[in-house]
C-alpha cells in the first residue's frame, strides 16, 4: 500500500526531476528525506511493481532520430532463438512477450530514421519471421497520478 511519502514521489517526480549532480538530494529535501531515503523509496516501489521503471524519456524526434514499436509471431519452439536475435540489435530498447498471436513486441530507437527500415530487414532476414512496424502517427501524453 502507498503511503502518503510514495505518493508525492510519484505525483512530484513526473516531468521536472532536476538535472543536477545530486537530483536525489534536491527533490528528497522538499519532501522531508534524505538522499538515501530517496533511492531507497524508489526502489522499494520498483521491486513491488508499483512503477516499471525511473529514469528520463527522451524524444528520440526531437534529438533528431526515430523510434518505433513492432511485433512479431514467433513460434514458441523458436522463442529463445528469436529473442537473442531481436535483443542483438543495440537499436532494440526493450522486447516483451504477450499472449496474442503478435506474441513478441519491442520497440526500436535510432539516432537516424531511415535505420528503423534497415533494422526490421536484418531481423527479419536473421529470424526468417516478418516484422510488423507501427511508427508513430501522433503523440499523446498521459501523466500518472496517485490520489491521496
Amino acid at each position: 500500500m502507498l503511503d502518503d511519502i510514495d505518493r508525492k514521489i510519484i505525483n512530484g517526480w513526473q516531468g521536472g526531476f532536476p538535472l543536477t549532480p545530486r537530483p536525489f538530494a534536491e527533490v528528497a529535501q522538499d519532501i522531508g528525506l534524505s538522499e538515501d531515503e530517496a533511492i531507497e523509496r524508489i526502489r522499494a516501489l520498483r521491486e513491488a511493481n508499483v512503477i516499471s521503471r525511473f529514469g528520463p524519456m527522451f524524444n528520440a524526434d526531437a534529438l533528431g532520430g526515430a523510434f518505433c514499436l513492432c511485433a512479431m509471431a514467433v513460434p514458441e519452439e523458436r522463442w529463445e532463438n528469436v529473442v537473442e536475435a531481436v535483443n542483438a540489435r543495440i537499436e532494440v530498447a526493450h522486447n516483451y512477450q504477450r499472449e496474442h498471436r503478435l506474441n513478441m513486441w519491442f520497440v526500436l530507437a535510432s539516432d537516424r530514421a531511415e535505420r528503423i527500415s534497415e533494422v526490421c530487414a536484418e531481423i527479419e532476414q536473421a529470424t526468417r519471421l516478418r516484422v510488423f512496424a507501427f511508427p508513430k502517427l501522433r503523440e499523446f501524453f498521459v501523466e500518472f497520478r496517485v490520489s491521496a
